[in-house]
């Protein structure tokens, strides 16, 4: 397997990793009020782990970082 290969392949499994732990997080704050707050966070992404923290969402919120942080980071890896 080449660079590009596993680079791109990475990149796909930390996209869906973010869109799934995203959801995720979504859903534990569509489960506690007030819960207009889960769907503004399904729209403007950034407000899930801020409002996750808030509400002791503290496991969802390190998932949703950590793959966004890989998923910028293989993005400026694919770049080169």
């Amino acid at each position: 397997m080449s660079r590009d290969e596993i680079v791109s392949t990475a990149l796909v499994l930390a996209f869906a990793s973010l869109v799934t732990a995203h959801v995720v997080l979504v859903a534990g704050l569509a489960s506690r009020p007030p819960r207009w707050r889960s769907l503004v966070a399904l729209v403007i992404a950034p407000l899930a782990p801020w409002w996750g923290r808030q509400d002791g969402l503290h496991r969802r919120t390190v998932a949703w970082v950590a793959s966004a942080v890989a998923y910028v980071v293989l993005r400026l890896l694919a770049e080169r």
